[in-house]
C-alpha cells in the first residue's frame, strides 16, 4: 500500500519527541530554548505498517534507523521548537511516501529504423573525415 501526503495515516500515537538546543538560528535565544526537534518512531511496534512495508522500510531507510529500530529524523532549521516538529513531521510523511512508492519497471524499447540509419551515416561521416587526415 502506498502511503500519498494526502491519505496519511495518524502515527501521532506512536510518535516520541526529544527536544535539546539547536546549533542553528536564534541569536541569544539558541543558548537557552530547546528548538531543535529529534522524531523517533519504532518501526517493528507500529501497526500501522504491514511486515512488507516494514522490510521495506529498514530497506531504504537503512541509514536513519538505529539499533533499536527507531527511525529518526532530527530538524533544526527554525528558531521555533513548534515549526520545527511539523518539519519533522512533514519529513516523516515524505520518507515513507517516497520509501514505499512502487519502482517503475522499464519497457525495453528498440531504436527506429531511421535512429539507426542516422547513427550509421553518422559513424560513415566521421570515418571519412578521419581518412582524409592519414598520409599518402
Amino acid at each position: 500500500m502506498i502511503i500519498t501526503l494526502a491519505d496519511k495515516r495518524d502515527f501521532s500515537k506512536w510518535f516520541k519527541f526529544i527536544t535539546s538546543r539547536s546549533s542553528g538560528p536564534g541569536g541569544q535565544n539558541v543558548n537557552k530554548v530547546n528548538s531543535r526537534v529529534e522524531l523517533r518512531i519504532n518501526i517493528n511496534e507500529c501497526a500501522l505498517f504491514s511486515n512488507t512495508e516494514k522490510e521495506i522500510i529498514f530497506e531504504k531507510a537503512a541509514n536513519k534507523i538505529n539499533n533499536e529500530n527507531e527511525l529518526i529524523i532530527v530538524r533544526q532549521t527554525e528558531r521555533s521548537q513548534l515549526k520545527n516538529k511539523e518539519k519533522a513531521i512533514e519529513a516523516f510523511y515524505r520518507l515513507i511516501e517516497k520509501a514505499l512508492k512502487p519502482i517503475k519497471i522499464r519497457k525495453k524499447t528498440k531504436p527506429s529504423k531511421a535512429a539507426i540509419q542516422r547513427r550509421l551515416e553518422e559513424k560513415k561521416r566521421i570515418t571519412e573525415k578521419k581518412s582524409f587526415r592519414k598520409k599518402l
